[in-house]
């Protein structure tokens, strides 16, 4: 069975080129990965993903194995350098791909909710054209020759005392008509009057003093009517308007903190995670706490730049647990045949806060101490 397994096939060529010779690096060494990771400080697991091309290995781990294999650092830096460059390019054409996927999807839900957006649209418009018919409507009629409508005017047009005023429409019906009575203000001659007409010679007509307060009438009525149809018509628009005004704005989002390159997390979303799966170890942490247990090392691990804290066991014997507490969460690993292991990260605001203990499997226990 071959010690390596293949390399993906879509990785860049100077990454694969940089990770070959790190394998040749390590098989001329003659070391197994436990080996190396016991005297580089990078676990097995970590150097696994190195080597296999599934994570680029921090500028640290490449000082620890030129140091381990003496081989010159310069050299192995210059290609670590180019192999970065293109892990980075890598990840750059991967995040234009997902932000052409994101914008293609932007532009089909718009596009989605310009047609749903349509019918409303055309609601408003019919309501807003039945608000002005019925606000016009409302302000015309015919008079008792056209058979629509009963005048309210006691006369012609211009005469008496009802001239000016809107006229009421009615239904058409074959009821017989009412006649219309005479104006209270018209005093009719023994001689008789047509009480329909305002005309014969019996009908005597109110002087003029009671026409301007009737006209005035007319204009407020006529006034009146425009400025509920005005009412009417925006009260029509208020659904829409309120439903937008309901619909809650996007409140800023405050941006991530820039990250340096091949660090995947920070603060609380580490919480729970692999420290070398999201690259806070290597160069970016350091060891703030240590304690002897046995014939084990425990060790505190901390990254600054991750905001987060997991607990590290070395030259341990398989069965051992180590566990990581910042007071609110813990997190614990088991060493395996490897003889070491180490915990997931627990969120810290300061290296102080986390605290590493160990239970070997004879039952001895102890905890790191700050240095």
């Amino acid at each position: 069975m071959p010690r390596w397994k293949a390399l993906p096939e879509e990785l860049d060529p100077q990454v694969r080129e940089f990770a070959g010779q790190l394998r040749r690096l390590v098989d001329r060494s003659g070391l197994s990965l436990a080996a190396v990771a016991d005297r580089t400080g990078y676990s097995k697991t970590s150097w696994e993903r190195y080597l296999n091309g599934r994570l680029l290995a921090p500028k640290g781990a490449i000082v620890a194995l030129a140091e381990v294999t003496d081989t010159q650092l310069h050299h192995l830096t210059t290609m670590w350098e180019l192999a970065e460059r293109a892990w980075s390019r890598s990840e750059m054409r991967h995040d234009m791909t997902m932000e052409a996927i994101r914008i293609s999807q932007a532009r089909a839900a718009l596009n989605e909710a310009g047609v749903a957006a349509a019918p409303v649209a055309s609601r408003r418009a019919a309501r807003t054209a039945g608000g002005g018919t019925s606000g016009t409507s409302g302000t015309s009629g015919t008079g008792v020759g056209g058979g629509t409508g009963v005048s309210t005017a006691g006369g012609p047009v211009g005469e008496g005392p009802g001239a000016g005023r809107p006229s009421v429409p009615v239904q058409r019906s074959t009821a017989p008509r009412i006649p219309q009575q005479p104006h209270p203000g018209a005093v009719p001659d023994a001689g008789g009057s047509d009480p329909l007409t305002g005309s014969g010679p019996g009908y005597r007509k109110e002087g003029g003093r009671r026409k301007l307060p009737l006209v005035l009438a007319g204009v407020v009525g006529a006034l009146l009517l425009i400025a509920g149809a005005v009412l009417l018509t925006d009260l029509g628009g208020d659904d829409d308007a309120g439903a937008a005004a309901a619909t809650p704005s996007a409140e800023p989002t405050a941006s991530a903190p820039q990250l340096p390159a091949g660090v995947e997390c920070s603060g609380a979303d580490c919480t729970g995670q692999d420290p070398e799966a999201m690259g806070c170890g290597g160069e970016f942490a350091g060891t703030v706490a240590r304690a002897t247990v046995g014939g084990g090392l425990v060790e505190v691990r901390y990254s600054e730049t991750c905001g987060a804290a997991w607990a590290r066991i070395t030259q341990a014997s398989p069965g051992d647990t180590v566990k990581i507490t910042d007071g609110s969460s813990e997190q614990e690993g088991t060493v395996d045949a490897d003889a070491d292991a180490y915990t997931p990260m627990v969120a810290v605001k300061k290296a102080s806060d986390a605290e590493a203990c160990a239970t070997l499997a004879s039952g001895t226990t102890g905890c790191t101490t700050p240095e």
